[in-house]
């Protein structure tokens, strides 16, 4: 997997054209497309009815202009909760902690450096950014689909207080 951004929404959706309203809830997404990986976005509706195929994808509302969102949580926190998850065992929390993983790679806190497969699993390595001397962090791929992500990410938001 090569280097990749995730850009800014742009206010309108990717499948219909249509344009997003602020304040109105849209599904980001990673696809997949000759360059690489690209963020696009989908309209509520267009993402019921056509289902795209998706690298990752979240949930969110587009902010209203120059509205700042008030989070509970800093990043900070969230790599210590990612880190605290290091050492479970438990499937419920390899799953949290690799969605945990999405969203600290589409804050840049974290970035994607190679995979491997150990025991039947995949598992992805990855680094803080600028800092190429750092130890690599592993992280199990659980092979989610959509709608497990979704849930977890809601899940996490509850949790954090926050829109993940």
């Amino acid at each position: 997997m090569s280097d990749w951004e995730v850009n800014k929404p742009l206010g309108q959706c990717s499948g219909s054209g249509r344009r997003i309203e602020h304040g109105e809830e849209y599904f980001g997404a990673l696809v997949m497309v000759e360059e690489g990986l690209q963020r696009q976005d989908f309209c509520a509706e267009y993402w019921e009815s056509e289902k795209p195929d998706v690298f990752c994808h979240w949930k969110t509302k587009l902010p209203e202009p120059g509205h700042r969102k008030q989070l509970f949580v800093d990043d900070q926190m969230l790599m210590a909760f990612f880190e605290r998850l290091a050492r479970e065992t438990d499937p419920e929390k390899i799953n949290f902690r690799f969605v945990l993983t999405l969203v600290l790679m589409r804050k840049r806190l974290l970035k994607y450096h190679e995979s491997r497969t150990e025991d039947g699993k995949e598992i992805w390595r990855l680094r803080m950014p600028g800092d190429k001397s750092a130890e690599l962090v592993e992280v199990v791929n659980p092979h989610l689909d959509a709608e497990q992500i979704e849930q977890l990410s809601s899940q996490m938001g509850e949790i954090l207080h926050t829109d993940l």
